[in-house]
């Protein structure tokens, strides 16, 4: 890390480890924020997506319904951030129809998405016993970091040793970060808690923001930090009241604009600005909270549909949305019908267009209802 990159003491400063290399340490928060027009503007238009997208989620009949899949492609996104290769279509499939014997590689990304997918509903879960705070983020460290790449980094831990964060070839000398040492590190995360319990001091969404930027910036964990970052925005989110439900997911959109959310974290690191960074927040929950309204509409138009279609098979419907995946035995099971009656059920849809058949076999068929994946991998759109 090259200390004279480091232009202000706005954000932190960098101090000379005893062995030579650099480190930054953050400083307490919160930082001074100047809320100019510009910034004003940016988090109504936030506050009013967000809002909306919170009402949509108190309106549904059965929340789990779109909750289930969103989550997954939630998990997918965050995932991937990290290098997993595995599709949404991969992890619904498997949860649906396991196969056996995939390659290993594509094991361990399902094994990682699906540890994404149960840290945040125990997270959300959690939430009804136990605040926010430094616990459930280990709680949510172990969840996500065991039996997966990384469990050997004391999942559930806070570091006790230097990490850095640069290139695959990069080391404590010459990366572009290296995060405050384990000793101003416990200090840090007691001050980021204090801070995550302050209440009507400063805007939900601009506090969310903060947080985010520094327990990043701390790094408290050898590995999974980014992912356990992203799980708490929805976390805080809920625990406020702002979301009824967990809708809003930033990794899609931090995913798109991967350089930029690398940026604007290090400049504030560099040259103390805040602003670049809070507005770049502020547009990714506006855009990710409209996205999601489109797309829960659009979820909830096909169930309607498909309600009419099935002739009042709310049950199968419901599974379709959760998972679009499907096969007889999973059909008769749900319906609670024998084999031969749900093949016929099937057959009706799949004459009818709502599911489709995929494996070209004559046994073991698989069928998916193409419409509902459409909706969930379809590209976000950002207007």
């Amino acid at each position: 890390m090259n200390p004279e990159n480091f232009k202000s003491l706005a954000a932190g400063h960098v101090v000379r480890h005893p062995t030579g290399y650099f480190v930054f340490v953050p400083s307490k928060l919160p930082p001074p924020i100047r809320f100019d027009n510009d910034l004003v503007l940016k988090l109504s238009r936030a506050d009013a997506s967000l809002s909306e997208l919170s009402g949509i989620g108190a309106l549904l009949p059965d929340p789990h319904v779109l909750i289930g899949p969103l989550v997954r492609r939630e998990a997918v996104l965050s995932s991937r951030i990290e290098g997993t290769q595995a599709s949404l279509a991969d992890v619904l499939m498997d949860e649906s129809v396991p196969v056996a014997n995939k390659l290993e590689s594509a094991a361990a990304d399902i094994k990682e998405v699906r540890n994404y997918v149960n840290a945040l509903e125990y997270g959300i879960t959690r939430l009804n016993e136990l605040p926010l705070s430094l616990r459930l983020v280990r709680e949510l460290h172990k969840k996500l970091m065991s039996g997966v790449r990384g469990h050997h980094a004391t999942p559930g831990e806070f570091r006790k040793s230097q990490n850095w964060i640069g290139p695959a070839s990069s080391n404590l000398m010459n990366a572009p970060y290296v995060p405050p040492p384990p000793d101003d590190m416990v200090e840090l995360l007691s001050d980021w808690e204090r801070y995550l319990h302050v209440r009507d001091q400063v805007p939900d969404l601009i506090q969310c923001a903060i947080l985010h930027e520094q327990f990043e910036a701390i790094h408290p964990f050898l590995d999974g930090n980014g992912r356990v970052g992203r799980l708490l925005v929805t976390l805080f989110l809920i625990e406020r009241k702002r979301l009824s439900q967990p809708l809003l997911y930033l990794s899609d959109f931090i995913e798109r604009h991967r350089l930029d959310y690398y940026d604007l974290l290090q400049r504030i690191r560099t040259h103390g600005e805040w602003a670049p960074w809070l507005h770049y927040f502020l547009g990714g929950v506006e855009a990710t909270a409209r996205d999601a309204a489109r797309r829960a509409h659009r979820l909830l138009a096909l169930r309607e549909r498909y309600v009419r279609e099935t002739k009042g098979a709310t049950a199968l419907v419901d599974q379709l949305l959760t998972n679009p995946y499907i096969s007889i035995a999973r059909v008769s099971g749900i319906l609670k019908i024998t084999s031969p009656t749900a093949s016929k059920v099937v057959k009706e849809l799949e004459a009818k267009g709502l599911l489709k058949e995929i494996t070209g076999r004559s046994w073991g068929k698989v069928f998916v209802a193409s419409e509902v994946l459409a909706v969930l991998e379809h590209p976000a759109v950002e207007n």
